[in-house]
């Protein structure tokens, strides 16, 4: 069979996968290669095992409030071998689900690396495939810092090959990916510090959202350090580890080390220059609305694009992609704007659209900022409580809303549907005209005042 394609995509994570798979529903004869598990970070060692181990965090704080509702449970401990097995086997079968849909799909699996020879050639284990047109989608690996003993810690991608709960821990990195860790350790029991290169979590978030997840971090008992740089690690003779920071602050007895620093393109390996294809300092590669790299028939989606990494945009971007190549769509693109995304931190974060603070720097005195802080009543019986915290960012005397920042239980599911009301267009008096739902936290939107 001839080795040229309509399409071929670098990567078999959800960017790779989304192209060819839209592709091939055209007719299209399309391959993905990819030299690891299908699915990419998201389904590997990113948002599905992360949010496994986030429920099995929510049900750890529902049995402390049980007693307040009338329960009495005795809790006899937590076996983390358990919940890792059973996030493990669904990580398995969605696996093999995309072997079998590729196949089922008429997409050819080829398994190795790939490297450009040219614009539309590429080599994988000493085979040469051609294409029409090829997608570079092999997405992100976590960095680690230079310094002295980096290697006696793990990333992110470390974190799910733990086979035992570590005692105490110390994340490093004030990411999406540091708070999730950090709250979801924390509230399966494990010690937990986190380090900060600056002052806040979540930088570029709104500060309403940073300030409530930090009290909310220190309340559940994880320890903030703010302006710690590391200088280097060592490892004692019983087998903690011991971190030296510049300040002279020291931290020893840890059992699990987490960098969580951020993550670098997997670009390195795809010899790119032979394809004429250039990438930023960072090696990302730098895309035009169209997904365009610059060099004709090559495209680029998902992280290694260094925008805004996160699942739902590579697959949106590679579907509209193969839409305008092979469904006639000319005007098929992604709009990056109004993006909703949720981070999975203890309490969840929702959050669409502009700042508070970035709103201000494109409107002015325009903005109108409505927001509110309570305790749910699932908290009304007991000691537990969790604060939420609501902020619609206005502009203009028709007050359309331009940015909603949640945070706290149950934001993580209301603000789909509001991402839809927003990116429509939606004005204050639009929320303020919704008959609310009582009692519930998501009605405390369309009641602002």
């Amino acid at each position: 069979m001839s080795n040229h394609y309509d399409l071929i995509a670098i990567g078999g994570g959800s960017g790779g996968l989304s192209a060819a798979e839209r592709a091939a529903l055209y007719g299209k004869r399309c391959a993905v290669i990819e030299k690891e598990r299908l699915g990419g970070t998201c389904v590997n060692v990113g948002c599905v095992p992360k949010k496994a181990m986030w429920y099995g965090a929510q049900i750890a704080h529902r049995l402390e409030m049980a007693p307040d509702y009338g329960f009495d449970i005795t809790r006899n401990g937590f076996d983390w071998a358990t919940l890792c097995a059973a996030r493990d086997r669904y990580i398995q079968g969605i696996n093999d689900w995309y072997v079998n849909y590729l196949a089922d799909s008429n997409i050819d699996l080829i398994r190795g690396s790939a490297r450009f020879v040219d614009a539309h050639t590429v080599e994988v284990g000493g085979q040469h495939y051609t294409a029409d047109h090829i997608v570079i989608a092999p997405g992100g690996t976590p960095m680690v810092p230079t310094i002295p003993g980096a290697a006696h810690g793990i990333t992110s991608d470390g974190f799910f090959a733990l086979t035992s709960q570590p005692r105490r821990v110390v994340v490093v990195g004030g990411g999406y990916i540091a708070v999730e860790l950090a709250g979801l350790l924390r509230s399966l029991g494990s010690e937990v510090d986190l380090l900060l290169r600056g002052e806040h979590v979540l930088r570029g978030f709104d500060c309403l959202l940073r300030d409530t997840l930090m009290e909310e971090m220190v309340e559940s008992g994880i320890n903030i350090l703010p302006r710690i740089e590391l200088e280097r690690i060592e490892r004692s003779e019983a087998g903690t580890l011991c971190l030296h920071a510049g300040s002279g602050h020291t931290i020893d007895g840890v059992d699990c080390l987490i960098w969580a620093t951020g993550r670098r393109p997997l670009t390195d390996e795809l010899n790119l220059q032979a394809a004429g294809i250039e990438t930023d300092k960072g090696g990302f590669i730098p895309t035009d609305e169209w997904q365009e790299t610059g060099v004709e028939g090559v495209y680029a989606v998902g992280d290694v694009t260094g925008r805004a990494a996160l699942t739902p945009v590579a697959i949106a971007a590679a579907r509209r992609l193969a839409d305008r190549l092979f469904g006639g769509m000319a005007e098929r693109r992604l709009d990056y704007n109004l993006i909703p995304t949720v981070v999975f931190s203890h309490p969840p974060i929702g959050t669409v659209g502009l700042t508070e603070d970035e709103a201000r720097q494109a409107h002015g005195d325009a903005v109108k900022v409505y927001q509110t802080r309570f305790t749910p009543m699932l908290y009304a019986f007991g000691d537990h409580g969790v604060q939420t915290a609501m902020k619609l960012v206005t502009v203009g005397a028709q007050e359309k809303i331009v940015g909603c920042h949640l945070i706290g239980d149950g934001v993580d599911e209301m603000l789909q549907g509001f991402a839809v009301a927003i990116r429509m267009g939606a004005t204050k008096r639009d929320f303020d005209d919704t008959v609310a739902i009582h009692p519930s936290s998501a009605e405390e939107l369309v009641t602002l005042r």
